[in-house]
């Protein structure tokens, strides 16, 4: 890890000099920089614009920027404004599965602790110890604050700055949520001088809407049906209006983000509320998808907020699937396409418009039960995480796979008790912002250097 310490005995004059190369080299930089500021990148797209990236990678593997210890946890790291936001758990009693979970602000080029906010959680008294490992909801940055949802529904709005609690919600006391063997996994989204969330409370609490500033409700809608599952909010615009959208475990629901009003809904059941991918808009298709029920393809109207559906799976079998049935990856719409990973980690194409498989693929990898990899778009490329830990490069296109080049990233460390070949998995998301990666599993986060020159 770089570790900047200024000498006393530097004269004035040339700490001066020092400072303005420094400030003219960061300014340089952040000129090219496209932040990661939420699950998935900027409006949750899955896309990563930036431009100078490596077009292969190196033999003996990329350029490690900084490596910081951390604890356990599955969320993925948000980055912005030249700090990387990570929230982890710090167990004190294994028996009782009792510690305190993390928010932890570093420096995005030395990986310096910058901050650390904690609060006491118990996970067994909350019913997550099948997923113990951490907190799973990606923070989402806006502005001054942070806003981090903690595994077992503790809800903090955080300065940036100083990691100091702004505000902040229980929302096993204040909305009486039942808290079910998943936990709370959804990234809350911001909306204007909103912050939503998943809550899943009693009382029409599904959806709650705070006042970001402040943390005071503005809104509240749907009532909770047998989960409150896990799928992370989008906003998108579509047939005049801007749409919320959440997969609530029982239907696809379209809101207005402002009121809570709902617009439209679709009935699609996500077996025992397992919705962990987020809803997938582009154009006129918005899709969903999951492990047991496979996906749903909507058709948004153009004129109004109505959409009807275009195409659904068939069948329920997680072993002999017809379409793309994913878990823990959300899929991707380029163009008329469809690429996502299924249930034991093929890698399929299919039919935007029909929802006919195109091809199938197992290069990415293994095949098992839960097996996974995330994707994110750059140009007419895909990197690809694994949960191997591995940073693949690829083309997907309408005729098939075609892998680029792959490269070791970072160990897996999570056991998820459904493995053969691997008995360890990495199942966070990383965070792709100005030119580099950064990746955490339950022992450290890294930052490598995608940049072609190497920076």
């Amino acid at each position: 890890m770089a570790d900047y310490k200024w000498s006393a005995k530097v004269s004035a004059m040339r700490r001066t000099l020092l400072w303005a190369t420094l400030l003219a080299t960061l300014s340089s930089w952040t000129t090219l920089a496209d932040d990661w500021p939420e699950f998935r990148g900027k409006g949750r797209l899955g896309v990563w614009n930036e431009t100078g990236l490596l077009e292969t990678f190196p033999d003996d593997g990329l350029p490690v920027l900084w490596r910081t210890p951390i604890k356990g946890g599955f969320t993925g790291p948000a980055v912005v404004n030249g700090q990387v936001f990570v929230t982890d758990l710090r167990i004190t009693n294994q028996r009782t599965m009792e510690g305190f979970e993390r928010t932890i602000a570093l420096d995005e080029r030395t990986g310096v602790v910058l901050w650390t906010q904690e609060w006491p959680v118990n996970y067994a008294e909350s019913y997550v110890g099948l997923h113990a490992h951490g907190p799973a909801a990606t923070p989402t940055v806006d502005g001054d604050k942070v806003y981090v949802l903690g595994r077992a529904g503790m809800f903090n709005a955080l300065s940036t700055e100083t990691g100091a609690i702004v505000w902040t919600k229980n929302f096993s006391k204040d909305y009486q949520t039942e808290i079910d063997g998943w936990g709370m996994a959804s990234p809350p989204i911001i909306d204007g001088d909103r912050v939503i969330s998943v809550v899943g409370g009693s009382g029409g609490a599904q959806i709650v809407a705070f006042d970001k500033h402040t943390g005071e409700e503005r809104w509240r809608a749907l009532t909770r049906g047998n989960s409150h599952g896990a799928s992370p909010p989008i906003i998108i615009d579509a047939g005049g209006v801007r749409q919320l959208i959440i997969w609530d475990p029982d239907a696809l629901i379209s809101m207005n983000p402002e009121t809570g009003d709902v617009y439209w809904q679709e009935p699609f059941t996500a077996y025992l509320g397992t919705n962990p991918a987020a809803p997938v808009h582009s154009g006129r298709y918005l899709l969903v998808s999951n492990f047991t029920f496979g996906s749903m393809m909507m058709e948004l109207d153009a004129t109004r907020p109505a959409a009807k559906v275009l195409w659904k799976g068939k069948g329920t079998s997680e072993i002999d699937t017809d379409g793309l049935h994913s878990l823990m990856s959300t899929p991707v719409i380029d163009g008329d396409y469809v690429y996502g990973i299924c249930a034991y980690g093929q890698l399929r194409a299919l039919d935007a418009r029909t929802g006919e498989r195109l091809w199938e693929s197992q290069a990415v990898i293994e095949r098992a039960r839960y097996a996974t990899a995330l994707l994110v778009r750059n140009g007419d490329r895909y990197f690809i995480n694994n949960d191997a830990g591995e940073l693949i490069l690829a083309q997907l296109k309408p005729d098939g796979y075609t892998e680029i080049d792959r490269v070791r990233l970072i160990a897996p460390t999570t056991n998820p008790s459904s493995r053969r070949k691997s008995k360890f998995v990495n199942w966070s998301h990383p965070a792709y912002a100005n030119g580099h990666i950064y990746v955490r599993n339950d022992e450290e986060i890294v930052a490598y250097s995608l940049a072609a020159d190497g920076l």
